[in-house]
């Protein structure tokens, strides 16, 4: 070992008496793993200039830790992280992917209050989220309930239940636009011959105000049977035991439910709140297969947010335009979410 190396490991010994001596003496715990864990570092400092190693093992560790983090890192870096820093910074210019990036400040952002298509997709798409959530999340705990219980078949159930889910949007949209055809489908014929219903007044489900209420029904219908899944995770982690001492204490079933089963799913259904939301504000392609018809363009009653961004980046090209457009449904998603987890914890305080 050469004077340089000596030197350094006399330093370096020093600070590790001194981290020591500063352990003994700490009393607040998380003071205190601070200085064991600042102590270790200077261990394997020393360690590794004693044996001539150029890397301490635990460098080694955390190198072989992050390679095997990197591709995922990289992937999400390129494709994700850098799209949303470069869609922020957008919004605030004005381009068409051919000339040079104009920045234009907040005129997009001011040009949003008057357009009359960005508002109707804004009015639809909390309509639809209004519509989906509540109904989805009751009709997903109401089959857990159901298919939680021992009935015949149950797994069969669960599996009908859970298919609309996987089964291909194109596939089930075809059929839905076969059911509600206004002229051929099965639903006005027996809205025809059963409630005797006028030709003239047969609903039209895929234009007009009805439009939504169809994109609301079929979501509704798609996704309760995964929600059903983790509703009926949380039901079978409840304990026997409490609907046992709630039934000693004469409790009806719908009290076990509102003093038992409720209180014990708050944070399943607090889970379930947050990703319907989400979900929901970022509807595009169930709009678009149900309502879009031959050619994939929305009217304005099925318009959402999601398709009006692509419109005006893919259509007509408006790139800075759309990105203001995206930071606004951004910025809507993030204040709700911060909100339902707000709640949350006053729930739990």
């Amino acid at each position: 070992m050469n004077e340089k190396k000596a030197a350094q490991v006399k330093k370096l010994e020093a600070e590790f008496s001194e981290l020591t001596q500063q352990i003994y003496t700490e009393n607040d715990i998380v003071k205190k793993r601070k200085l064991i864990a600042r102590r270790d570092k200077v261990r394997w400092k020393v360690t590794a200039i004693k044996n001539n190693r150029r890397i301490s093992r635990e460098t080694k560790r955390e190198l072989i830790a992050y390679s095997f983090i990197a591709p995922n890192f990289i992937g999400f870096a390129v494709f994700t992280l850098i799209p949303i820093v470069f869609a922020f910074v957008l919004a605030f210019t004005n381009w068409d992917g051919n000339n040079a990036v104009t920045f234009v400040g907040l005129e997009n952002f001011k040009s949003l209050p008057t357009d009359t298509f960005f508002l109707a997709a804004l009015r639809n798409t909390i309509i639809y989220v209004l519509g989906t959530v509540p109904l989805t999340m009751v009709a997903s705990l109401g089959l857990a309930i159901l298919l939680n219980q021992k009935v015949k078949a149950r797994g069969f159930f669960r599996t009908v239940a859970f298919f609309p889910y996987v089964a291909s949007l194109v596939a089930i949209t075809a059929v839905w636009s076969m059911m509600f055809h206004p002229s051929k489908g099965p639903v006005n014929y027996l809205l025809l011959t059963v409630l005797k219903v006028p030709q003239a007044d047969l609903p039209k489900w895929f234009s007009g105000t009805l439009v939504l209420l169809t994109l609301i029904l079929f979501s509704v219908w798609k996704y309760m049977g995964y929600y059903m899944v983790i509703y009926l995770a949380g039901l079978q982690g409840i304990s026997p035991e409490l609907y046992e001492a709630g039934g000693l204490d004469g409790a009806n079933t719908w009290q076990k439910f509102r003093y038992i089963t409720w209180p014990q799913l708050r944070s399943t259904t607090f889970f379930v709140v947050v990703m319907l939301t989400i979900n929901c504000f970022k509807v595009y392609d169930i709009a678009v297969m149900l309502a879009g018809g031959g050619d994939g363009k929305l009217s304005t009653s099925a318009t959402v947010l999601v398709y009006y961004i692509y419109q005006n980046a893919f259509n007509y090209w408006k790139l800075g335009y759309s990105s203001s457009i995206a930071m606004v449904l951004f910025v809507m998603v993030l204040i709700i979410t911060l909100i339902q987890f707000r709640y949350q914890k006053k729930l739990e305080a």
